[in-house]
């Protein structure tokens, strides 16, 4: 059905489409019209990166979708898209998510609504081309493109500090987006080509590895964000709309992640390896550590905003904790290092669903109460049950309650974590305490208990288009908590052929 088409130019380009024809519309008249664009546009999009799912070859790991165009043949820049095993499940969460949070927003989003449905159909496609772009240069440009369409949306629809939690996203992103540029425009003077596959293959010795996993590191540690770089998100989380946040915990972190996979390690796997015990270092602390500061928030966003950066600690964590099981000699394959980053990919898809629940829950409150404040509610069950039975599993699966999604990825990065060492292994088993430590206790005191609040006392329950977002997100979770074959199947031979070329030496 799809095998004709250009598919991920399509999924790329038509919701970048649909933005600008919906800020060409404008407020004017029918405000519903750009809501209904918007949906269109963003479903459309949804289902033809299912084409990508259904048409993708799980025997191989050649990119697949390929498509390469003369972009500036003058520096060997080409518009250069393809996927793996890797990046299609990314790219199938960034569309599900965009359509969730168009829904979200319907009835929500008062002021300009053309123009703050446009600026998130336009960022989805900027971030898939992100996921799909085989060439560095391009890659750089879809990873800077999308971080105006945020700017803006927390900027404009943002709390009383927008302002300095925008100035303050964007400066600690762009500088350390720099240093990636600086890398790369120097592995395209080694090179002479700007194609990343073509970096993959590139000799480079231990101090220009090091200097480039520096640089890279730079970059992708804002975004994941890792622990000492973090302090960014809260903010950008706390004053974001619900839609801002959502797209923000569940895809533009995993950006990160994906930057670990597709640059960082196969690129520079000998200085990967001399610094792996900084990267289990910077992810332990952020499991541990974080956790701790989730525990003593009084907002509910920053608190799941502090759980966001503890979850993807097991992200880097599975990544870099490789090396350390290639280097056991109890480990003779290399099944260890691959249930490590299949652990850290499922981790991503989890948290993107189970994150982008738990602001969206957030909101629903906020949007009656116009408050995050813990303490300003209680006894919520008594007003809006079925509300509460929804926050109540999705706490549950924050948690990482065995048969959700949540269990899932963060027990593959443990068990591998065993290959490696027990204190690892151990260390990370302490977010299954903390995660439900915070995430239990928020729910305790917001859901249930006497209300004590007459605001509280006066809320109704979730309507049909709450209740679909929240079903949705919850199947979601279910059937990857269940049945994670599929997303495991189609990224099983990718991720082993990543492993096979990290373990061969750059020198």
């Amino acid at each position: 059905m799809f095998t004709d088409l250009p598919l991920l130019s399509l999924v790329v380009w038509l919701p970048v489409v649909g933005g600008m024809l919906i800020l060409l519309a404008g407020d004017q008249g029918d405000a519903g019209g750009a809501r209904r664009l918007a949906l269109l546009f963003a479903l459309a999009t949804f289902v033809l990166s299912i084409g990508l799912y259904t048409g993708f070859d799980t025997s191989t790991a050649a990119m697949q979708f390929v498509e390469q165009h003369a972009w500036i043949p003058a520096y060997n820049i080409y518009y250069h898209l393809g996927v793996d095993g890797i990046s299609v499940p990314l790219i199938l969460l960034t569309t599900f998510t965009t359509v969730i949070v168009v829904i979200a927003g319907w009835e929500v989003i008062k002021e300009k609504p053309a123009q703050y449905m446009a600026a998130f159909l336009i960022m989805e496609g900027l971030m898939n081309g992100v996921f799909a772009s085989l060439d560095a240069m391009l890659f750089y440009v879809y990873w800077e493109g999308m971080l105006i369409p945020m700017f803006l949306i927390i900027g404009i629809w943002g709390g009383p500090r927008r302002v300095y939690a925008t100035i303050k996203f964007f400066i600690y992103t762009f500088f350390g987006s720099v240093f990636m540029l600086v890398a790369l425009i120097y592995m395209y003077y080694k090179s002479g080509s700007f194609a990343i596959l073509d970096m993959h293959l590139l000799k480079l010795d231990m101090s220009e590895q090091l200097l480039i996993f520096i640089a890279f590191l730079m970059a992708f540690a804002v975004k994941v964000p890792m622990w000492p770089v973090h302090t960014w998100l809260p903010d950008a989380h706390v004053e974001a709309p619900t839609g801002g946040s959502v797209i923000l915990a569940a895809i533009m972190l995993k950006i990160g992640g994906y930057g670990f996979m597709r640059f960082s390690l196969p690129i520079t796997p000998d200085a990967s390896h001399a610094l792996d015990w900084l990267m289990i270092l910077m992810s332990l602390v952020a499991v541990v550590y974080i956790g701790f500061v989730a525990l003593v928030q009084s907002d509910m966003k920053k608190l799941v905003a502090y759980s966001s950066i503890a979850h993807m600690g097991f992200v880097t964590l599975g990544l870099f904790v490789i090396f350390r099981i290639w280097s056991n000699p109890a480990n003779v394959d290399i099944s260890g290092a691959t249930l490590a980053v299949e652990g850290a990919m499922v981790q991503m898809i989890s948290h993107g669903f189970i994150s982008g629940a738990l602001f969206l829950m957030i909101g629903v409150l906020y949007d009656r109460m116009h408050s995050r404040e813990i303490n300003d509610y209680g006894g919520v069950v008594n007003t809006m049950p079925v509300f509460a039975a929804f926050a109540v599993f999705f706490a549950m699966a924050n948690s990482g309650l065995p048969g959700t999604s949540g269990f899932v990825g963060e027990f593959m990065v443990i068990l591998a974590s065993f290959k490696a060492s027990f204190w690892f292994a151990f260390l990370a088993a302490t977010t299954l305490i903390l995660g439900a430590a915070y995430t239990l206790w928020m729910v305790k005191r917001v859901f249930f208990g006497e209300i004590r609040n007459d605001h509280v006392r006066a809320l109704q329950d979730i309507n049909q288009r709450e209740f679909l977002i929240m079903a949705t997100l919850a199947v979601a979770v279910l059937v990857l908590g269940l049945y994670p074959a599929p997303l495991v199947n189609v990224m099983h031979v990718s991720v082993d052929n990543l492993l096979q070329h990290v373990a061969v030496s750059k020198l």
